[in-house]
């Protein structure tokens, strides 16, 4: 009787973990496959070879790029080399990218840079907000930016218990800021086990000096996170779901849900068009090829653009989709004055004039 108790248990067990499995392949769209749709006058970028993983663009044109994300399971172009933070004038001709100093006393070697996000202050200080992950810990660095020395003066590192696992931010002041935490663990094991076990743990912080708070929970993998242009909305994607989520921002700071946009692909980083409102994504149309990386059949890349998100049938455009004979794995795209940038999470970076 004990043998057959044993031996029932077990076949519940593997049949748990098959059903875990499939289904963890069916949130990474596993089996999907795309047509490429492309878009004339676009070329490479120069310089970014290993990952543009987000892009900010501030109102003058100057974009921002994290470049050279490292992260446990991920391919990499270029293993060895520290990340950093590259800009591009897109108010020139032929706009190109350069890298930006960082101040003296900032440990450049272990700078490993993934989601960024700017605030312009009363002054016209611009501050770049940047999630870094130092020997794969989680902190939030903010910089000012230097525009004469096309240089970045380090301010502040900034750790809590409430980030564990950051991927995205937006800066709403100059040291206040929502944050996306893709996973509730740090620790590497406990992540998988949660992403395999579909926990919906993942979860918004939002942080200032004065408070730290969780604002919104009960996401499959909280990551790309941006505001609307008249700060009363945050959008957050829940990429393993499919999904972006509006929330409302509260006085106190709080977040309300008050829709879910539920899409067919791996939506990544949120970009907004300050003009229109328009939101802009970066997107993996197969996620398992993200992780199990093959030179012959590589990651594909697509952009969607969402127009009037908060009406009863929001518009979802294919704007850009390749099957990673030219862009592997894109993580954001972004639009100032009809120039799309869209940056990959370990590979290439590509400008369109549309």
């Amino acid at each position: 009787m004990g043998r057959l108790v044993a031996l029932s248990l077990l076949g519940i067990g593997l049949a748990l973990l098959g059903e875990r499995f499939l289904a963890l392949r069916n949130r990474l769209k596993a089996s999907r496959e795309v047509e490429s749709v492309d878009l004339p006058n676009c070329h490479l970028i120069k310089g970014i070879e290993a990952g543009a993983e987000d892009i900010d663009v501030l109102p003058n044109g100057l974009a921002f790029f994290s470049v050279g994300l490292k992260f446990p399971g991920l391919h990499s172009f270029a293993p060895d080399k520290p990340g950093g933070i590259m800009m591009m004038d897109l108010k020139e001709e032929k706009p190109r990218a350069l890298e930006l100093r960082v101040s003296w006393g900032f440990d450049l070697a272990s700078f490993n840079p993934h989601g960024i996000s700017t605030f312009i202050d009363g002054d016209d200080t611009v501050y770049l907000f940047v999630v870094n992950h130092p020997e794969f810990k989680n902190t939030v660095e903010i910089f000012k930016f230097e525009e004469e020395e096309n240089s970045l003066l380090h301010l502040k590192t900034i750790k809590h218990e409430l980030l564990p696992s950051v991927n995205d931010i937006i800066a709403v002041g100059p040291a206040h800021f929502y944050a996306t935490n893709d996973h509730y663990f740090s620790d590497p094991f406990l992540k998988y086990l949660e992403t395999y076990l579909n926990l919906r743990w993942a979860n918004v912080v939002y942080y200032s000096p004065d408070e730290v708070k969780l604002v919104a929970e009960g996401f499959d993998s909280a990551n790309g996170i941006n505001i609307s242009p008249d700060k009363k909305y945050v959008y957050v994607a829940d990429i393993l779901a499919h999904e972006i989520h509006v929330l409302e921002k509260q006085p106190n700071m709080n977040l309300t849900q008050l829709k879910v946009l539920q899409l067919g692909t791996l939506v990544d980083n949120l970009s907004i068009d300050p003009s229109s409102g328009d939101i802009w994504v970066g997107c993996h149309p197969n996620g398992q090829k993200l992780f199990v990386y093959d030179p012959n059949h590589p990651p594909s890349s697509e952009v969607l653009r969402i127009q009037n998100i908060l009406s009863e049938k929001p518009s979802v455009t294919t704007v850009y989709i390749n099957n990673g004979s030219v862009l592997q794995g894109s993580s954001v795209a972004t639009i100032y004055d009809r120039k799309l940038l869209v940056g990959t999470l370990y590979q290439r970076a590509l400008y369109c004039e549309l």
